[in-house]
């Protein structure tokens, strides 16, 4: 049928991708007419497919989902790009809907709410579930960390005392305790083990690809 929505499905997990395709096959206003394991070759799938449609999971090998939609979006304005994660934080869901996703689900969804996604977006609309919408609420008026504060934060997940921080950076003990100070004000939290927790639920800061 020429009316089908065309799909590309985006997915690093095989069983969760070969279900996902499943699924969608037996639906019969849409085709799945490609896939990707990995951000980079999403990108090369979009541009040999050009989908209508292409569902995205966020955690990918290779290249990261926000950074595979920008990429794509750098080059083809009007692709329509549905994010289909398991992250929730505040930051993921602001930093896909700016690299220009036009919806944001949670892989718990229902087929019905996909599909219904599927359906408004491929019309040109957004679609923003209320949970993700009130999340995403949450984070104005939070105050943004600058480029260095966030470098310091990735090392304080990683569990990187200050002297090897200092280090890493190139500043001195001095300088990094001054950063953490003020990445601690700007999240709210007391202490540096708070502040890596907050990092990884909010989707500040991710482990490494494998380590989640």
């Amino acid at each position: 049928m020429a009316d089908r929505i065309r799909i590309l499905v985006v997915e690093d997990h095989h069983v969760v991708r070969q279900g996902l395709i499943a699924l969608l096959s037996a639906t019969p206003e849409v085709e799945v007419v490609g896939q990707a394991s990995d951000g980079v070759d999403a990108i090369a799938q979009f541009r040999a497919l050009q989908p209508d449609i292409t569902l995205m999971d966020l955690q990918l090998p290779r290249m990261g989902g926000v950074e595979s939609i920008t990429r794509i979006r750098a080059d083809f304005p009007a692709a329509r790009i549905i994010v289909l994660t398991t992250f929730d934080g505040d930051e993921d869901i602001y930093r896909a809907l700016q690299a220009g996703a036009k919806a944001y689900l949670l892989k718990g969804m229902t087929m019905e709410e996909l599909l219904s996604t599927i359906e408004a977006v491929n019309q040109g609309k957004a679609r923003i579930p209320a949970a993700i919408a009130e999340k995403l609420a949450g984070r104005v008026g939070s105050q943004e960390l600058t480029a260095r504060e966030l470098r310091v934060l990735e090392r304080i997940v990683a569990g990187r005392a200050n002297k090897e921080i200092a280090s890493d950076l190139n500043i001195s003990e001095t300088t990094v305790k001054s950063h953490v100070n003020s990445l601690l004000g700007k999240l709210g939290v007391a202490d540096r083990t708070h502040a890596a927790t907050m990092a990884l639920q909010r989707g500040i800061v991710h482990l490494p690809y494998g380590d989640a």
